[in-house]
């Protein structure tokens, strides 16, 4: 779940236990309509849309005086290069392609234009203006006061639209300073162009995410499930390549997938078998995250749209050729790796060999938990942190399960003066909290993994052992078939 911030929303945040990521949208300079159009039925009050019929000529003006009064006839277009980079025969498209409009005639501060496909229009539509050269900003000055806010409110992540290369990332890591150094980055890719650069975003990011919206008006349709898979396989790739030893400071990314996944739901109780299968698809691509937006934002069945989602995805997760991923991810690591990649390979090993129920990971950091992540273990991975920051973040990552108790959202008690006290007791911590939810039992295998000597700054331990009927973890014996 997604929340604008503990601090903003506060009420909402709590009644779900604090188990709410942080997360601030930033929209990012993009082309936009502008507002005032009449109603198309009169008799609703405040009802801001008018309908384009099929050969109908509309003018898209960059004319101010129509920024909040716009007509049927007459549109404004907040972009005042539109009449530099489009030409006659070029076509625009409106509301995630919708609409569409063909070019005629480029006036100075005007283009006309013949409807090709009609529906309703509203204010504030996006415009889309594929295979064109557009030369927005990185950030505009809302943006920045957006990002700021952001810092201020003490959000997880920030999820920026439209970035076109690592220029854009930069930037907003720049503004987001010390204070914000803290905040992931999750650039939404949504373009031709940040499709080119997807090599040096993901350098420069926590993660991406393919809004397939706008991506389905910039490149053709049918090569949108391409860019899906290639895009999350990047990052994937990035994500078991990168913390190697000559580079140990190197991120884990993350991968999110939006746009109309069960699109139906926004007015039916139950999702499509396509929708259904595109979700399972994300699954087996390889995404951390699936996202909904409208089904849960104005449908009928928002709930419902979770629960289903979840179920789809349960699902999914039990049918990945397990022994040709984990193949596929031990071929492709970096050698020499780190000692905690080193680990957490291992881990993921030793849980698929034993049938451990869960590993159990204590973090400061949180790396630690997006490696095991990264490698894809079939048992949930139950990270134990004291950093609620660090905890909400690690809900962006497939298999991590941070320990959200309610307040204060992590492993409450203070730093043991005997570290392997202290080791001991966060394990302790991880092993009750799988308890509680339900996913580990009397006699069921554990691997426990954290570093075993205070100030170490990385995890060099990973140990097996068995719950036992009290909850405490006992060590193999020869009855588990120990040597």
């Amino acid at each position: 779940l997604l929340c604008a911030s503990p601090v903003a929303c506060p009420d909402i945040y709590w009644v779900f236990g604090g188990y709410l990521l942080c997360a601030s949208p930033v929209a990012c300079p993009d082309i936009y309509l502008g507002g005032g159009l009449p109603s198309v039925d009169y008799s609703i009050v405040g009802s801001s849309e008018v309908v384009m019929e099929v050969g109908e000529e509309v003018k898209l003006t960059t004319d101010k005086s129509f920024f909040n009064h716009g007509t049927k006839e007459c549109l404004y277009v907040d972009y005042e290069n539109i009449v530099k980079i489009v030409r006659p025969g070029d076509r625009i498209f409106v509301d995630d392609g919708l609409i569409s409009l063909l070019a005629k005639e480029i006036g100075s501060n005007y283009i006309l234009c013949t409807v090709e496909n009609g529906g309703t229009i509203g204010s504030q539509k996006g415009i889309n203006l594929p295979g064109l050269p557009v030369d927005l900003p990185a950030l505009s000055d809302k943006d920045k006061e957006d990002i700021l806010f952001g810092v201020e409110h003490d959000v997880d992540m920030i999820f920026a639209s439209f970035i076109r290369d690592a220029a854009g990332v930069a930037e907003i890591r720049a503004l987001l300073g010390v204070k914000g150094r803290g905040i992931l980055i999750i650039p939404k890719i949504e373009n031709h162009q940040g499709v080119k650069n997807i090599d040096e975003i993901i350098a420069a990011s926590e993660g991406i995410m393919v809004a397939r919206g706008d991506l389905g008006i910039e490149i053709p349709s049918e090569k949108v499930f391409l860019a899906q898979k290639a895009l999350i396989a990047k990052c994937n790739l990035a994500s078991w390549q990168a913390c190697y030893m000559r580079d140990p400071d190197a991120r884990v990314y993350g991968e999110a997938l939006a746009t109309q996944m069960l699109e139906s739901m926004v007015s039916k109780p139950r999702p499509t078998r396509a929708e259904s299968t595109d979700v399972a698809n994300a699954v087996l691509d390889g995404a951390d995250c699936v996202m909904l937006s409208g089904e849960s934002a104005k449908g009928s069945y928002p709930l419902v749209c979770v629960r289903t989602m979840g179920n789809i995805c349960r699902e999914a997760e039990m049918a990945v050729y397990q022994k040709q991923l984990s193949s596929e991810l031990n071929f492709k690591t970096i050698l020499p790796v780190t000692p905690t990649r080193a680990i957490a390979i291992a881990a993921v090993e030793a849980a698929s060999k034993l049938g451990a129920t869960a590993i159990i990971a204590s973090t400061t950091s949180g790396t630690t938990g997006h490696m095991l992540s990264s490698y894809r273990p079939r048992c949930p991975v139950i990270c134990v942190t004291r950093y609620p920051k660090v905890a909400r973040q690690l809900q962006l990552y497939r298999n991590a399960t941070p320990n959200l108790d309610p307040p204060p959202l992590c492993f409450p008690a203070p730093p043991e003066p005997d570290w392997l006290k202290d080791v001991d007791a966060r394990m302790q911590f991880g092993i009750t909290y799988g308890r509680t939810r339900g996913f580990i039992n009397q006699g069921d295998a554990l691997i426990l993994v954290s570093g075993w000597r205070a100030g170490a700054g990385f995890t060099n331990t990973l140990r097996v052992v068995y719950a036992s009927g009290e909850g405490v973890p006992v060590p193999p014996t020869r009855s588990h078939h120990a040597d």
